[in-house]
């Protein structure tokens, strides 16, 4: 028997108000599932707008042409020598008149990711197939709609200090906001909540699904991420000297920081069945790590990275040898670069082609994750492994096999990591549909 809080706006309540969900097992386990590795899970459905266009085939079509969406900062009246990955248009695209309470940078980056790709007719389908309350929602974001925040502080009241009265903490700034925006957007009503680890958030969601899913408390979930530009990340970047003054330029010997973007990416999982075509991308294995080595620098001899990365693959039941390409976290910084090297030659050696799309697309911060995924699904579907944009040197101290030309060929099996302030580590693996049948 296993008691659940529920979530209340995204929150667990406790107290004489909780309510304690009983879910009755009869022979399945949590414990024998993960013996078993995890139960596979079908991208029916996704979409992605980042800095390199908006839906899957502009992404595509970018990443085969060897396309970058970085450009000078030009956002607001931010006064910083960096390159920016940002979405045009956003102030002229609000959300939905029905949804006018929410509106916000965040929640406008994330409607126009569910209007691409016909996503949101995937969902009215799968309402048609399982209810909407049985439908899960799961995003991660790192700072959500802070910048209505920081917009609102510049306006408070010369001697009160008081925030003005347009200011909606709720539809904007709290984290919860975007689930609650995409839920209502899409007509759901299952079980929904947002995860914020910094830059692992919206790939920790793709465990969040499964394991709800495994655990029948939804048949299907939206998982994804929305992560939009503000003052806090890029200042705030710039004041650790994260911050580079040219595009970023992962595994590069003078790589020097990362360069800040801004995505929204959303995919349906429903179970695999037998009848699940080999052309399907499924979900094989999810791997999470907290270290906690420091608030900002991961392990420098990448144990927490490692230890995702063995945990996924572990969950997929497969071994290094079956994985055909990695998609790196790769930020553009020192350390970052270094530890997440050491963590893939210590279990892959130099043998796994690997490359980071960050060159492409900036650093997506709490969006990075499922941006990344939606990626690795593309180079499954169509048989791409990115060469790495922007790296001219290799850095001869990093060992793994960075690639630095786009590479044509069939690619069954990715692996995809995201690494996280304060160690919160997630990797990813995703195979072809053959490799995961209906287990």
């Amino acid at each position: 028997m296993l008691l659940l809080p529920v979530l209340i706006a995204g929150e667990p309540h406790f107290g004489p108000m909780t309510v304690i969900i009983l879910l009755k097992f009869k022979k399945l386990s949590f414990h024998s599932r993960r013996k078993n590795h995890l139960q596979h899970l079908q991208f029916t459905a996704f979409t992605l707008v980042s800095p390199l266009g908006a839906g899957t085939n502009a992404t595509l079509s970018a990443l085969l042409a060897g396309k970058s969406g970085l450009a000078r900062c030009d956002f607001l009246d931010v006064d910083l020598d960096t390159y920016i990955g940002r979405i045009n248009g956003l102030e002229d695209r609000p959300v939905r008149s029905d949804l006018a309470a929410y509106d916000c940078r965040n929640n406008r980056l994330a409607q126009l990711g569910l209007e691409q790709d016909n996503f949101a007719g995937a969902i009215e389908a799968a309402r048609g197939r399982y209810g909407r309350e049985r439908i899960g929602l799961f995003l991660g974001t790192s700072t959500s709609g802070i910048l209505e925040t920081e917009l609102a502080y510049r306006q408070r009241h010369p001697e009160t200090g008081a925030l003005p009265a347009s200011f909606n903490y709720f539809g904007s700034h709290s984290c919860y906001s975007v689930s609650d925006f995409v839920q209502q957007f899409l007509g759901l009503a299952g079980p929904s909540m947002v995860v914020s680890t910094a830059c692992s958030s919206s790939a920790k969601v793709f465990g969040c699904a499964a394991r709800m899913i495994e655990a029948g408390l939804c048949d299907a979930a939206v998982v994804g991420g929305v992560d939009s530009l503000c003052f806090t990340t890029l200042y705030g970047f710039n004041s650790l000297g994260l911050v580079s003054s040219r595009p970023c330029r992962p595994f590069d010997a003078e790589r020097n920081g990362i360069s800040i973007g801004e995505a929204a990416g959303f995919v349906l999982l429903e179970k695999a069945t037998a009848d699940t075509g080999t052309d399907a991308v499924m979900l094989l294995g999810v791997g999470e790590s907290s270290d906690a080595y420091h608030m900002s620098t991961p392990h420098p001899e990448g144990l927490g990275a490692r230890s995702a990365i063995q945990a996924a693959l572990q969950a997929a039941g497969l071994t290094a040898g079956d994985i055909d390409y990695i998609n790196l976290h790769g930020t553009g910084t020192k350390s970052n670069d270094a530890a997440e090297d050491q963590a893939v030659f210590s279990v892959f050696g130099s043998n796994t082609p690997c490359s980071s799309t960050k060159g492409a697309t900036g650093h997506l911060l709490g969006a990075a994750g499922v941006t990344e995924a939606i990626i690795s699904a593309l180079c499954i579907q169509h048989g791409l492994m990115p060469g790495g944009l922007n790296t001219r040197t290799l850095d001869p101290a990093l060992r793994s096999h960075y690639l630095l030309q786009n590479r044509r060929q069939k690619v069954s099996r990715v692996l995809s990591n995201s690494l996280g302030f304060g160690g919160s580590n997630c990797s990813l693996v995703l195979g072809r549909g053959s490799e995961g049948g209906g287990r």
